[in-house]
């Protein structure tokens, strides 16, 4: 007897996905592919961001003391400028672009849910590097031009943090959402450790303004290659394969089929305790990153009085280690999640609770390390990194629970979080100053001490 069933069940589509189910793509795909292309975007935004920092040691003339001439240059150094800013002027110009990164945070999180995030994205990145490209001339004609360039350049980069988040509701499947959200934000640390190294190395060799130039430069090209690669929607690219393509689309029917509520249920968001705790979870990492970030080259400069390029190699291990523990958290939660070793609620848990407490011990172990210089630089690193276990957890958590409102409910958290590292930045700032007044009244009152016994 001939085996006709057999034939019959082969020729049935549906039965022989069930049995025989296609391979789906892995690494080498293009949802992958997005991922670490959006990963070198965050990359280049940070480094736009945070170069000013270093170059500002260059730019300034440290006695204060020459004469304010029409351009603000030093009349014996073309290659390297230097300019009459004040302290005063030093903060605003370097705190200008977290204004307007904060401005844009909320509209851009909910219109990225509405409007096309391939041309906010697009738009974003080329402005901001355009804006990168400005900054050298624009000290040249003063420091009020600066300030409004970095404030322009903070709304063009907050339009790109904000708007990218939404990426995820139509290309993550959702064990796959901590890979590909940690590949993504893990650029953001790999921006200021390419910056921390490679600075001092170009003021050196070419000048500061080609800091400014080179990483304005790379910014266009990203540019480009974004707005040729990325499509809002995976079923409307045409270069991704079939497979993949009902791959995603099938993972995520149920989660984008609400996406058509187009009004915020703003009375549901305050009532809901989980987002109330994601907010705060964002308010006191971003507090201790900010913090660590910010005092690390000043810590190991107070510790082991380097010059700029040895401080920045030091203080780039920073960034290199929570740049390797982001995406090695992604892919941990996304195997614990996959396997079904733990719940999804669990391991959200587990990795803010190690983003959040690991920093703490750290910081501690520092007050009763300090008579070691290794071991001080070590907690000091890691108090640093050890911030990115939050990638895996509350950064990504609105996603779990409101997918259509992820873009709006992170721009809320962003800016709660940036003031926690605002207020962080003035606490320290306080502390340190008082503790300054302190040292000098106790040296004060030990010199008198010693006229009198003379």
């Amino acid at each position: 007897m001939e085996n006709k069933p057999f034939s019959k069940k082969r020729s049935c589509p549906q039965m022989e996905n069930q049995f025989f189910p296609r391979k789906v793509p892995g690494f080498c795909s293009f949802r992958y592919g997005i991922s670490v292309l959006l990963h070198f975007c965050n990359g280049v935004v940070m480094a736009q961001r945070t170069c000013l920092s270093l170059t500002m040691v260059v730019m300034v003339n440290a006695t204060q003391s020459l004469p304010n001439i029409s351009s603000g240059e030093h009349p014996g150094n073309i290659m390297n400028p230097v300019y009459n800013w004040s302290p005063d002027i030093q903060g605003i110009i370097l705190s200008s672009i977290f204004y307007g990164t904060m401005i844009v945070q909320v509209p851009i999180g909910y219109l990225s849910g509405i409007y096309s995030i391939k041309n906010m994205i697009v738009w974003g990145l080329f402005l901001g590097s355009v804006f990168s490209l400005c900054i050298p001339p624009a000290a040249q004609v003063g420091e009020t031009l600066v300030i409004v360039c970095r404030v322009a350049q903070g709304m063009a980069q907050g339009t790109i943090i904000a708007a990218q988040h939404h990426i995820w509701v139509q290309w993550a499947p959702p064990l796959e959402q901590g890979r590909l959200t940690t590949i993504s934000l893990s650029g953001i640390h790999l921006g200021p450790f390419i910056v921390l190294l490679v600075t001092g190395f170009i003021c050196d060799l070419l000048g500061w303004p080609f800091v400014f130039y080179i990483f304005g430069a790379y910014g266009c090209v990203l540019c480009l290659f974004w707005y040729v690669l990325f499509y809002d929607d995976p079923k409307n690219h045409p270069c991704i394969s079939i497979n993949e393509k009902e791959y995603i689309t099938s993972s995520l029917a149920q989660q984008v089929s609400s996406s058509n509520l187009t009004t915020l249920p703003i009375k549901a968001m305050l009532q809901s305790l989980p987002l109330w705790a994601i907010f705060l979870c964002n308010f006191a990492n971003i507090w201790t990153s900010n913090f660590t970030l910010m005092y690390t080259p000043i810590l190991i400069n107070s510790i082991a009085h380097v010059n700029m390029r040895e401080n920045g190699l030091l203080s780039s291990l920073a960034p290199l280690f929570a740049y390797i523990i982001s995406i090695l958290g992604g892919q941990i939660a996304d195997f614990l999640r996959s396997r079904n070793i733990l719940s999804t609620i669990t391991i959200r848990k587990l990795f803010t609770t190690l983003g959040m407490l690991f920093p703490v011990i750290f910081s501690m172990c520092m007050l009763y390390l300090s008579f070691n210089f290794y071991s001080i630089i070590i907690c000091l690193i890691f108090a640093n990194a050890t911030t990115a276990f939050v990638f895996s957890g509350v950064q990504i958590n609105a996603l779990d629970i409101a997918p259509r409102f992820y873009g709006f409910l992170k721009g809320v958290s962003s800016v709660i979080g940036m003031v926690g590292g605002i207020l962080s930045s003035t606490v320290t700032g306080l502390i340190l100053n008082e503790k300054t007044h302190y040292e000098v009244e106790h040296l004060e009152s030990l010199r008198v001490a010693c006229l009198v016994e003379r």
